[in-house]
């Protein structure tokens, strides 16, 4: 297992927490997605590392914008 974590810009309620749980979830080999909305942190626990355009898309798809990544 591994974790990573990505700061994700625009979330400012739970529902934008979901749609990029949701989102990030849905890529595969991921086990755990954990969202601080205050922070804007996500943070990604997978079975191997994720390509980090898979995971800009991801968040693309929700309607958020990945920094840095």
């Amino acid at each position: 297992m591994t974790t990573a974590t990505y700061q994700v810009q625009g979330m400012t309620c739970g529902h934008c927490v979901n749609s990029v749980s949701t989102e990030i979830g849905a890529l595969e080999g991921v086990r755990d997605v954990q969202v601080d909305l205050a922070s804007g942190q996500v943070t990604v626990t997978s079975e191997a590392p994720l390509d980090p355009a898979a995971v800009r898309a991801a968040v693309d798809e929700a309607g958020y914008d990945l920094v840095g990544a």
